[in-house]
């Protein structure tokens, strides 16, 4: 992953429970909408084989990562398979330190102060605070009080209508997954919808994003 690039349009994608066949045209349409990074959790079934066509088909235009990543074993799959970055749930050391050591973008999970600090303390690139609806934007505005120099990602609860609130309160970048890849979509392939939706994030950003100034460097 290229963290530069990311931070220029810090929108995370994530798929979780995708079948094969909806990989090529998800990846089509989120790239097709300007989406730069998408993450495909390991977790679902035969994850490594879908982030392996998800590479293969998105090329330059998507940076793909794989998430829920647990265990170095999960980690060594991903890698493999052509992920360039790893998002964990929670803090998982020999994950994170291996990633730390070979210059691979990590994000990992964390939700109290001290979580925070030590994640970031480990060498994230950004610290994934989850699950950010239970507290809301006003946590990280808080959070971000004594820890300014980290870097949060929101993840679970933010939409296009409330990531602006995020970012005025100190996120660097926000994370979504099942409010736009939703599985009936997924299942009626109405990618169409999975486009709009995904155009709203987009919009939102760079509708907001002149107001932010240098609070994202």
């Amino acid at each position: 992953m290229d963290l530069a690039r990311f931070k220029k349009k810090p929108l995370l994608g994530i798929l979780r429970g995708i079948s094969a066949d909806c990989v090529e045209p998800v990846v089509e349409t989120a790239a097709g909408c300007g989406l730069e990074a998408m993450e495909i959790t390991m977790n679902t079934p035969e994850a490594a084989r879908l982030i392996s066509e998800a590479v293969q088909v998105s090329g330059r235009r998507l940076m793909i990562g794989a998430g829920t990543v647990m265990t170095m074993e999960s980690l060594k799959s991903a890698l493999d398979s052509g992920a360039t970055f790893i998002v964990t749930p929670v803090l998982v050391d020999d994950v994170t330190a291996y990633c730390v050591k070979n210059n691979i973008p990590v994000f990992p999970g964390a939700l109290t102060p001290s979580e925070i600090y030590q994640a970031w303390q480990a060498g994230a690139a950004m610290v994934k605070v989850f699950p950010a609806k239970v507290f809301g934007p006003e946590y990280f505005r808080e959070v971000k009080g004594p820890l300014e120099k980290i870097g949060l990602m929101a993840c679970a609860g933010v939409t296009a209508d409330n990531m602006k609130d995020y970012f005025a309160c100190g996120a660097s970048a926000v994370s979504f997954g099942a409010s736009v890849f939703k599985k009936e979509w997924l299942a009626k392939q109405d990618f169409k919808s999975i486009a709009l939706a995904i155009n709203r994030y987009i919009k939102a950003w760079q509708e907001m994003k002149p107001n932010l100034g240098t609070a994202l460097e």
